[in-house]
């Protein structure tokens, strides 16, 4: 029997001024999926520093994490692995200097249908809804966001779409 174990993750929840949020959409395992850009937290790191490096790799520039928004409460078996419990932290966070990499108007605009592919769009605020996710923790995550922006607050950042 595999020994079960926790997928700790970490995601940057990041808001362009006119209060759109970046998604990533991805090609993994067979499977499209649309998420929030961050990932798997590896031995040895902090929430923050996983968060750090994650966007360093996945955007090509440094956040600044500004608070923390959300963490799983829920059990939520992984996607990937039925023997792994998904544990995910969602922080607001800014990218320290303008948004450099190509963002897309289109889901899944990559040059191929290959393991690995990535592309990041701006959903917009009215348009931010469980449905453009694939997982059900960033569903939920997608969900709160709507409460809060419904309930009238706001969220936005330094960068233009």
């Amino acid at each position: 029997m595999k020994n079960k174990v926790f997928n700790v993750r970490v995601y940057a929840l990041v808001f362009s001024r006119e209060g759109a949020i970046l998604a990533s959409d991805e090609f993994r395992y067979g499977h499209l999926i649309t998420k929030f850009p961050g990932g798997g937290l590896e031995f040895g790191e902090g929430l923050i520093e996983c968060l750090q490096r994650e966007c360093m790799e996945e955007l090509g520039q440094a956040v600044s994490v500004k608070e923390h928004f959300y963490t799983t409460d829920f059990f939520q078996v992984s996607a990937f692995d039925e023997n792994q419990q998904v544990l995910s932290v969602y922080y607001l966070a800014e990218p320290e200097e303008p948004v450099i990499k190509k963002i897309s108007m289109q889901k899944f605009d990559f040059p191929e249908m290959k393991e690995g592919a990535q592309s990041f769009r701006w959903i917009m605020p009215g348009k931010i809804a469980p449905a453009e996710f694939t997982f059900p923790i960033d569903k939920m995550v997608a969900s709160l966001i709507r409460e809060r922006i419904s309930g009238g607050q706001t969220f936005t950042g330094k960068f233009p779409m």
